[in-house]
């Protein structure tokens, strides 16, 4: 392997434009590079390969890059904007000292009794980096702690202890979580021994070597002691966690091999997954489409992304400028992931739920996840091209003038990147996000999709035989059951999504009630009260901790159907998904399952959304339940402050006022408006067939530990709107329409009974839509032959679709038609389609679309094999010639 050496800035200069550069230096408040410093004091030469010149003074510029990386620099921490930054490592070090001093018997530090308890452990050698970190830490107060030999010694006692007693038995230990020994404990422990290295040196002699070996030991789903590319636990975020552990862990021990091997295992995260040409097997990583998969079939950005993003970033800046770094294309990959994957996966500062997997029932909120990923992004603008630099340098700041609750940098992990943030907010650069108010992203490789215009984004969870329906773990995201059947989430701007969203909105909302939804009304139990444990244990059957069963039919089992996905043209979209059972109900219908293993038969229905600049529509066809239970199909849910003042509103058909919690016999209503008048919000619906919808406001208070075992036993209060639609037991299929409409107002909704939208089909075989304003066409179709819809008027295209497909066509004032074609089963070779009248010509289209004349119309076919559900696009002009 080839890896030269690529010298990068960390400052300002480095990050855009010089015309855009305020006036100073060209370094971030003067910040050396800490490799550049070490490089220059020892005359490296640039440009070395790994196995021919790598060489000590890398090693020593490795180690200056982490020093800088988790303690920050002279020039650094001299920067007023890290003050908080370093006054919090101090605090923690001196709680985490006194925690030291008062260890009972079988503790390291009080109230972590070890010998049983895995996660302690990992807390016994979290603690004493955070001890280590504040003695090497620099800054310009005095402080005891910083250089202090007594405490650094302190903390190689304790390191010694941990070792001895608790660590280094390889036969007493590896219990609880695996992620615990190959990962968590690891992390601490390999930034420990950089933080210490000379003073462990000096101190204990042979502890470091000790602990290597054990670290080593410790990697059991390896190979030999190291990482195992074809090991299923060693992919995607979890594989970059793990080479960069081992990356330190080279530079501690001044051992080439370790880090040249950890660099080139790490590499292969970069890559970007190609599901018809799997490397190693694996599933796990970013996708073209800006899918970012872990777990083999989790939609999982908004967590374990989050953490390769992290993580990744901080290994390039520790490689940088050194022999080991890998040159540039690893951050232009990176920046493809920023531009791709996670700018439309945030709003306003805020993760989407979507994409957090088990993470959604943590309190953590969605403003502090992206604090993360602001953070990597200001590391990340000095890796790359100015120009690329200049637009994360804009973004930054957009999240920080748009959210809710800004980044606080004080939870930054380095100070270097403090103040690096500090100097971006500052620069000329305006503030601009990575996409435009107007945004359609289909992540049909992780079944999501986010529809995005100004004053709102829409979030829709889907699941297929290829993506989970929802992840459950580790006592954690308690009740997931119906989270990627459909399930939306509506974020209106300016609003604190805190109160909306997170945490306290899966605790508050019944989960058979989760907004776009069609569930069994049923009370069901979760995996603690039906095991007794945070898994089902039943070894002879092929069910442990981590077994890939437990994995298939416990934590994110799949779906078992192949029809989830959509097209995409330009800024709008089409989604559709066919419910289906889950793939351990699939099992235990097949007698594969114990019989004490317990399965859910889910509800069925075919549902599309159409995504267009002022509503989403949802078309239902199908909904109901083979077993005959009670079923629900919730239209929307909001949720709200409990002080909130919340009003119920809407009209009759003939244009009367409907009142919310009047009696029946005034008729159903046409439309709905919900709003939030204290926080300035509202969303309509616009009922365009089907049932009456039941509607409902209450006060609801549960316990956040209602959906994580370690959330504290906190109560939360929200006001909770439901619109659904309830169907009692033995209630034949129903069909159903309706519109969101974001920020609208009972004028607005009074307007759509003379249009713009009208419903062409609503069927389990065809699902469209006509837009008049618009011109649009959507159809979605699911069943074998041919799908005919034609549009209303003389305007409209009419079409023929052969097959299940999802295609959207848009016709312009010059009469050009803009086509999207998208297979959402993945499976077809071919999707084949007709445009009745007039023959057609392409104007331009996509690779893998042929376009030609055929009698009565024009033929359009998409090559849709092996394109994984994206869309093909063509622009067509009627052929005058």
């Amino acid at each position: 392997m080839n890896l030269s050496r690529r010298a990068v800035l960390y400052g300002l200069g480095a990050a855009v434009p010089a015309a855009a550069l305020p006036a100073g230096p060209a370094r971030a408040g003067g910040i050396p590079h800490p490799a550049e410093d070490v490089a220059h004091r020892t005359g490296d030469v640039p440009h070395r390969t790994v196995g021919t010149d790598a060489g000590p003074a890398d090693r020593a510029a490795l180690i200056a890059n982490a020093l800088a990386l988790f303690a920050g620099t002279p020039a650094s921490n001299a920067r007023p904007e890290t003050a908080a930054r370093l006054a919090a490592v101090e605090a923690t070090a001196r709680a985490r000292l006194a925690a030291l001093d008062g260890a009972g018997p079988g503790e390291l530090f009080r109230g972590l009794p070890l010998g049983t308890s895995d996660t302690n452990l990992s807390r016994s050698f979290q603690y004493l980096y955070e001890i280590a970190l504040a003695t090497r830490t620099p800054g310009p107060a005095p402080s005891e702690l910083r250089g202090s030999r007594p405490v650094q010694r302190r903390v190689a006692d304790g390191l010694a202890r941990l070792h001895e007693t608790w660590y280094g038995d390889q036969s007493a230990g590896y219990y609880g979580n695996w992620f615990t020994w190959e990962i968590g404990i690891s992390s601490h422990l390999s930034r420990t021994l950089v933080l210490l290295r000379e003073e462990l040196a000096a101190d204990r002699p042979g502890l470091a070597a000790a602990c290597l070996a054990s670290m080593d030991a410790y990697l059991r789903n390896g190979r030999d002691g190291d990482v195992d590319l074809d090991s299923r636990f060693h992919t995607g975020a979890n594989l970059a966690d793990i080479t960069a552990n081992r990356i330190l862990q080279g530079a501690a021990a001044d051992d080439h091999a370790r880090i040249a091997k950890a660099v080139a295992d790490q590499l292969t995260v970069y890559a970007t997954i190609d599901p018809y040409a799997l490397r190693h097997g694996v599933t796990d990583g970013f996708y073209a489409d800006g899918s970012f998969v872990q777990h083999a079939s989790v939609a999982y950005t908004g967590s374990y992304g989050k953490n390769l993003l992290t993580r990744a970033v901080q290994a390039l800046r520790v490689l940088d400028g050194t022999v080991y770094s890998p040159g540039p294309d690893p951050a232009r990959s990176v920046l493809r992931w920023v531009r791709e994957g996670f700018a439309p996966v945030v709003f306003e500062g805020w993760m989407l739920e979507t994409v957090k997997g088990r993470g959604v029932s943590r309190t953590t909120s969605g403003y502090a996840d992206t604090a993360a990923v602001v953070e990597a992004v200001t590391d990340l603008s000095a890796l790359v091209a100015p120009e690329d630099a200049a637009a994360l340098t804009g973004w930054v700041k957009h999240v920080r003038a748009t959210t809710h609750t800004p980044p606080d940098p004080a939870a930054f992990v380095s100070p270097v990147s403090i103040a690096r943030y500090a100097d971006l907010l500052a620069s000329p650069v305006p503030a601009a996000d990575l996409l435009p108010a107007a945004h359609h992203a289909a992540f049909n490789a992780m079944e999501r999709t986010v529809h995005r215009r100004p004053g709102w984004a829409f979030a829709l969870a889907r699941s297929s035989e290829r993506i989970s329906k929802y992840e459950y773990m580790n006592g954690e995201n308690l009740m997931p059951w119906f989270q990627g059947d459909g399930a939306h989430q509506l974020y209106l701007a300016g609003q604190d999504q805190s109160a909306a969203f997170g945490a306290g909105h899966c605790a508050v909302v019944e989960p058979h009630r989760l907004a776009g939804t069609t569930a069994p009304a049923e009370v069901r139990r979760t995996v603690p009260e039906l095991y007794g444990g945070l898994w089902y244990e039943n070894p002879a059957a092929g069910f442990t901790a981590s077994s890939e069963a437990q994995n298939a039919y416990v934590y994110f089992p799949r779906g078992t159907t192949a029809h989830s996905g959509g097209a995409r043209l330009g800024a709008y979209g089409a989604a559709a998904l066919v419910l289906s059972d889950d793939a351990a109900r699939a099992a235990a219908d097949a007698g594969k399952l114990p019989d004490d293993f317990t399965t859910h038969r889910a509800a069925r229905g075919t549902t599309s959304w159409f995504l267009l600049d002022e509503e989403v529509v949802v078309l239902a066809a199908g909904v109901g339940d083979p077993a005959g239970r009670a079923v629900t199909t919730t239209l929307d849910t909001r949720v709200s402050d409990p002080a909130a003042e919340v009003a119920v509103s809407g009209g009759l058909r003939d244009g009367g006022p409907w009142h919310f919690g009047g009696p029946r016999g005034g008729g159903a209503p046409a439309w709905v408006l919900w709003s939030d008048v204290t926080a300035g919000a509202a969303v309509g619906y616009v009922l365009l067939s089907g049932p009456p919808p039941a509607v409902s406001l209450e006060t609801v208070t549960r316990s956040l530990r209602r959906v994580r075992l370690s959330n504290p036993d906190t109560p939360v209060t929200r006001r909770v709107f439901t619109l659904s639609l309830d169907r009692p037991p033995g209630a034949p299929p129903l069909s159903t329409a309706y519109a969101l409409v974001p920020g609208a107002t009972p004028r607005r909704l009074r307007a759509y009974a003379e249009g713009p939208l009208r419903v062409l089909a609503n069927s389990t075989r065809t699902q469209a839509l006509w837009h008049d304003r618009l011109a649009l066409l959507g159809v979605n179709t699911f069943t074998a032959g041919p799908h005919r819809v034609r549009a209303p008027g003389t305007a409209g295209p009419g079409l023929t679709v052969d097959g299940p497909a999802s295609v959207l066509v848009r016709r312009t004032p010059d009469g050009r038609l803009s086509l999207a074609v998208a297979d959402p089963t993945t499976k077809r070779r071919t999707v084949r389609l007709v445009l009745h009248g007039r023959p057609l010509r392409a104007v331009s289209s996509d690779a893998g679309l042929t376009v030609r004349r055929i009698p009565g119309g024009t033929l359009v076919e998409a090559r849709t094999h092996r394109v994984y559900g994206r869309s093909l696009t063509v622009v067509l002009r009627p052929d005058r010639f």
